[in-house]
Parts: C-alpha cells; sequence; structure tokens
C-alpha cells in the first residue's frame, strides 16, 4: 500500500477518479469512458485494472471503511490515555472527513448498489469502527451509559460527514481552521452528552 506521499498508483488514479465522478453524477450517471479518459487511458483500459464499475465501487467502499478501521485500531493503539484515544480518533475521522468528501457521498448514496455480500462487509467494518469510538467516548466520559454514547458517536459522525455539503466559498475557513472547528464541535458534542 501507498502513501499519501508516494505517487498514486494507476488503479488508485482510477479509483480517486470513479470516487469523483460518482459522486458527482451517480454511479449509474458514469461510463467506464469518462473514467478512463479522466486518467488518460480507454475507457476499456480499465478492465485491466477492474472487471468493471461495480468492482470500482465495491473497492472505493470497502476499501474506505478498511482504511477507518485499520487507522482507528492504529490511533488507539498509539495512545497513551483514554482522552488522547478519543483526540486521535477524532483527528483520523475529521482527515477523512475533509480529504475523502467524494467517498462519503458516494457511500451515501451508492452503497444499496454494492453486491449483498460486500454490503454486508462494508457494515461489519463499520460497526467495528463505531465501537472503537462508544470504547473512547465511555472511557473518557464514564457517566454516559452504552446507549448514550452510541448515539453521541452517531451523532458526531453525522457532523463530521456533513463536510461534502459545505461548498467552498472564501468565508469558508482553511482546511487547518475547519479541522480545528471540527474537532472542538466533536469534543463539545461528547462533553454535551456527558
Amino acid at each position: 500500500m501507498s502513501s499519501r506521499t508516494d505517487a498514486p498508483t494507476r488503479r488508485e488514479q482510477i479509483l480517486r477518479e470513479a470516487a469523483r465522478l460518482f459522486a458527482e453524477r451517480g454511479f449509474h450517471g458514469v461510463g467506464v469512458d469518462e473514467i478512463g479518459a479522466a486518467v488518460g487511458i480507454s475507457g476499456p483500459g480499465l478492465y485491466r485494472h477492474f472487471p468493471g464499475k461495480d468492482a470500482m465501487l465495491a473497492e472505493l467502499l470497502v476499501g474506505i471503511s478498511e482504511r477507518l478501521l485499520e487507522g482507528g485500531r492504529k490511533r488507539v493503539a498509539d495512545a497513551d490515555t483514554p482522552l488522547a484515544a478519543l483526540e486521535a480518533l477524532i483527528d483520523g475521522h475529521i482527515d477523512f472527513a475533509l480529504d475523502d468528501r467524494p467517498l462519503i457521498t458516494l457511500h451515501d448514496r451508492e452503497l444499496d448498489r454494492l453486491r449483498e455480500a460486500d454490503r454486508r462487509r462494508v457494515r461489519r467494518l463499520q460497526r467495528e469502527y463505531v465501537e472503537l469510538w462508544v470504547t473512547a467516548v465511555r472511557e473518557t466520559h464514564p457517566e454516559l451509559t452504552e446507549p448514550a454514547a452510541r448515539a453521541a458517536v452517531h451523532a458526531v459522525f453525522g457532523l463530521l460527514n456533513s463536510t461534502p455539503r459545505l461548498s467552498r466559498p472564501a468565508s469558508l475557513p482553511g482546511r487547518e481552521d475547519m479541522a480545528g472547528l471540527l474537532h472542538r464541535l466533536a469534543r463539545g458534542a461528547f462533553s454535551a452528552a456527558a
């Protein structure tokens, strides 16, 4: 797997452009020729990398669920305290929300287009990711019941995952300021729930 600083592979380029196009126009509104043109290859050339659009969609949605869970587990493992674990989870999800906005839109609109096995896998990965958060919230806010912590986690996900709905006028804060604002809002939501 390449890091963010490595040049993206052709496969990663295809997935990035497919996510962008699917988010802009919907899964059925985009053809393989358009995805190919966006990365400088013929539509049929995509079939050397993916068997079809369905496989791209599955890799995008399963892949981001795997990355969020894997990253979340690492952040929790690397944290010295429960509060540090929660802060790291918030920061990691903010990075996702600000840097992978098309994937949020894609998940909201196209999850039901996945094959049943892939959809179940995404849901399982998401449940595991939520459990990381619920544990971190309950360790930092022991007065919260498990149902209240779970509700707060889902509410914070709703807040953070709303970033694709933000347009980019000059009046909005830059990325660093937006990340700080989202972090404060997420922490405030957990504190208010306690």
